[in-house]
């Protein structure tokens, strides 16, 4: 696998994915000095807006605030925002370079509708607006592909929350996810064998369905997904239980089995999850798994919120890597993504 690393991987994505902690550390630490004009009792909402690597973290914060947070909390991926977006609201906007164009014009709409704003950005644009509206801001080093960058935006992202009152995370909580993800990063990064790398290896030559409950995997499914599919460049589907048992399990009724045989499926697990969510997978799997090319689960690791979250994104994160590797891809360019961003502006 090293020599797979030094043909592939010219640009180190395999050194943003191992430091992982250090990047949610350094974000952690840039939002220490934030100080929030808002107490989130005061708020009728709280919208954070952004896309792709950018918007997973407010995903994530919203799965994590999700049973104590008092006021509603959504992320937009878009151009505009809702109608209940206006005076009373808070739009968080993150983007990691500053200058995404549907993240511009959702700020330039919430500005418009007189809502309270506050950003996350390494530079660009949206930095520029900060400062010379005096906006609330964390400023988070820049220079990473937005998705390595995660760390970054969710640990600032989530010092934030907490500082807002919509969720409290505790010293023993961030020390506990920390030491983990520390050790996670070690063992993932040996080379010779470790779970990561074995599901890569399985995975090779199929099509991953990342089935997760709807608490706080739901967006880190959304996370391995979007990894896999920009990494590795290969298709990646996903649903959330029960809503799966509702509709998708049909399909693989009569779906035909050289077709259902491409997918192999990867259950994320919480102990947080509902005991009904928990019966609802162990019988799904009974009745699906020998349908698929593969059926595997993991259980999120850790006591805290905060741990079990890290080291789910950690290991998905390596997974995405190994994959790449194994399908013989370069991990880092995106060029389908960049032709269509130039194709879009020269029709303007």
């Amino acid at each position: 696998m090293q020599d797979k690393i030094a043909a592939l991987d010219p640009d180190h994505m395999f050194d943003a994915v191992r430091a992982f902690p250090e990047h949610f550390r350094e974000g952690w630490t840039r939002a220490a000095e934030f100080q929030a004009r808002h107490r989130a009792d005061e708020l009728t909402e709280v919208v954070f807006v952004g896309m792709g690597g950018s918007a997973i973290g407010g995903d994530l914060v919203r799965t994590y605030c999700r049973d104590v947070a008092r006021v509603p909390v959504s992320v937009v991926r878009d151009y505009t925002l809702p109608a209940s977006v206006g005076a009373g609201a808070l739009v968080i906007a993150s983007s990691y370079s500053g200058g995404t164009e549907e993240t511009l014009a959702a700020f330039k709409e919430a500005s418009l509708r007189g809502a309270a704003i506050y950003i996350v950005t390494s530079g660009g644009t949206l930095l520029d607006y900060a400062e010379r509206d005096d906006l609330p801001h964390v400023v988070i080093p820049g220079g990473l592909q937005p998705r390595a960058a995660l760390g970054y935006s969710l640990g600032a992202l989530l010092r934030m929350a907490t500082k807002l009152g919509l969720c409290d995370v505790t010293e023993a909580e961030y020390d506990e996810a920390l030491t983990l993800v520390q050790a996670g990063a070690d063992a993932f990064a040996d080379t010779a064998s470790n779970r990561a790398l074995d599901l890569a290896h399985a995975l090779d030559g199929t099509i991953p369905v990342v089935y997760t409950g709807p608490g706080l995997m739901q967006a880190i499914g959304v996370r391995w997904a979007n990894q896999i599919q920009e990494n590795a460049k290969q298709l990646a589907f996903g649903n959330v239980f029960a809503e799966l048992n509702h509709n998708e399990i049909m399909g693989w009724e009569e779906t035909p089995e050289a077709v259902r045989k491409l997918f192999h499926v990867i259950v994320l697990r919480d102990s947080g999850d509902h005991g009904q969510i928990q019966k609802r997978i162990d019988v799904t799997r009974g009745l699906l798994a020998d349908e698929a090319a593969g059926w595997t689960e993991f259980e999120a690791r850790g006591e805290s919120k905060l741990a079990r979250m890290l080291s789910m994104i950690q290991l998905g994160d390596f997974v995405s890597y190994y994959l790449a590797l194994l399908v013989g891809v370069d991990p880092t360019p995106v060029g389908t993504i960049q032709q269509l961003k130039r194709t879009l502006a020269d029709m303007e």
